[in-house]
C-alpha cells in the first residue's frame, strides 16, 4: 500500500494546551497535531500532510522554512532536505501539518464555480504534488527502477490506519525490532533473468557498494540462483549507514522479508526464520509473539520506545504482523504495520 503523504482527514478531537493562546491539539485518525485555535471545529475536513511529507515549494507552505528574519520580494527556497518531522509545541507532540481544505484549490489554482466535495481518507498526494522525503542512497549509482515483480518495502504506520488494530486483534502475532539501516532488495528478476541488487526504489549497478557487497558476503546470487523463486528483502545496517545506532563493527544484513514470487506472496515468519537458518542469513530480532493480539495506538508507541541492544541509542521502532499469512482488508496487502517511537523521531536529525 502506496502510503498517503497528503490525504483529506477528519478532526475527531480538539483539546487546549496548557498556556497557549494561539494554538489547540487536534486529533486525526491516530495522529495528534497542533493548529491554529479556531481554525478548525470537531468534525471539520482539512489536508493532512504525513510526517516525512515533502510539500511543493509554492506560496502556501513557504511558512513552514521561512525563517522571520528573511526580507525582500523573493521567496526563501525550500531546504532541499526539508520534510514535515515530529516536534514539540509548547511541551506538546505534534506530529504533521493539518491544513484547510482551501489550500487544494491554493495550489491547484482553481476555484471551482460550486465548492468540491471531499471523502475522509481521499489521497490528494499527486494532486498537490507532494513528495515523500528518502535519505540519500549510501552508495551506488542507478542500474534501473525497482522490480516490477514484487512489492516495495514500506510499512504503513498505524497511527495512520488504526483499524488495522482491530484486523489483528484476537489472532497470532509477532513483533520485531525495527533496525535503522538502510532498506535492500535482492532477487533473480524473472523479467530479465539477472540478478539484483536493490534500494528502496531502485536497482543497483553492480560495483563496490553496499548493496553489492552485502550481495557477496552473504552469497545471494548463489542462493537465489538456486531458489530463484524467492526475494530477499532487509536492512542493511553498521558503519557508514545513517548513523550506525545498532553500534555494530561491521556492515551486516538483517532479514525482515522472503518473498515468493512464483506464488505472489511474503513467507510467514516462521517461514522467515526457517529460509534464514538454511541458507546462513540473519533474520531481525524478533521481541515479542503471542497468540492474542490485544493492543492500542498508545500501547504500541510506549512498546516502541527502547534502545538497541548494547547501546545507549534510542530504537526506530518495532513490526508488528500476523504470524499467519493473512490478508489485510484496510490495506489489500499482507497485514503487516509498524510503530515508530516518538523519542527517535524527536532525536532524528539529517
Amino acid at each position: 500500500m502506496q502510503r498517503k503523504m497528503a490525504s483529506v482527514q477528519r478532526v475527531r478531537e480538539l483539546r487546549p494546551i496548557e498556556g497557549a493562546d494561539v494554538i489547540e491539539l487536534a486529533k486525526i485518525e491516530g495522529w495528534n497535531c497542533v493548529v491554529k485555535k479556531g481554525e478548525f471545529q470537531v468534525g471539520d475536513l482539512g489536508v493532512y500532510f504525513e510526517i516525512d511529507a515533502v510539500p511543493p515549494d509554492s506560496a502556501p507552505f513557504r511558512f513552514l522554512w521561512t525563517p522571520r528574519t528573511h526580507e525582500g520580494p523573493e521567496p526563501f527556497p525550500r531546504p532541499d532536505k526539508y520534510r514535515i518531522r515530529t516536534m514539540k509545541l509548547r511541551g506538546q507532540l505534534s506530529q504533521g501539518l493539518l491544513m484547510p481544505l482551501a489550500v487544494v484549490e491554493e495550489v491547484v489554482g482553481d476555484t471551482p464555480p460550486e465548492p468540491r466535495a471531499y471523502e475522509e481518507g481521499e489521497d490528494l498526494t499527486a494532486l498537490l504534488g507532494v513528495g515523500k522525503y528518502e535519505p540519500p542512497l549510501p552508495s551506488g549509482e542507478f542500474r534501473g527502477g525497482f522490480p516490477a515483480v514484487l512489492p516495495k518495502t514500506d510499512e504503513v504506520r498505524i497511527q495512520s490506519e488504526p483499524g488495522l488494530l482491530d484486523e489483528l486483534r484476537g489472532l497470532p502475532y509477532v513483533v520485531t525490532q525495527k533496525d535503522d539501516g538502510t532498506s535492500t532488495t535482492f532477487l533473480a528478476n524473472p523479467l530479465d533473468g539477472k540478478f539484483h541488487a536493490c534500494g528502496r526504489n531502485f536497482s543497483i549497478l553492480e560495483g563496490e557498494n553496499i548493496y553489492w557487497n552485502a550481495a557477496r558476503r552473504y552469497q545471494l546470487p548463489e542462493v537465489l540462483g538456486r531458489n530463484p523463486d524467492y526475494a530477499v528483502q532487509g536492512e542493511l545496517v553498521g558503519p557508514g549507514i545513517q548513523k550506525n545506532r545498532l553500534g555494530l563493527k561491521s556492515q551486516e544484513l538483517h532479514v525482515f522479508n522472503v518473498y515468493h514470487l512464483r506464488e505472489a506472496r511474503y513467507l510467514t515468519h516462521d517461514e522467515t526464520e526457517a529460509f534464514c537458518r538454511d541458507h546462513n542469513l540473519t533474520m531481525v530480532a524478533t521481541l515479542e509473539r503471542g497468540d492474542c493480539f490485544d493492543e492500542t495506538v498508545e500501547s504500541l508507541l510506549s512498546k516502541a520506545e527502547g534502545t538497541y541492544p548494547g547501546t545507549k541509542n534510542e530504537r526506530e521502532g518495532l513490526v508488528i504482523r500476523s504470524a499467519e499469512d493473512r490478508r489485510s482488508e484496510i490495506l489489500q496487502a499482507r497485514l503487516s504495520f509498524k510503530a515508530i517511537s516518538n523519542r527517535f523521531l524527536l532525536k532524528e536529525t539529517d
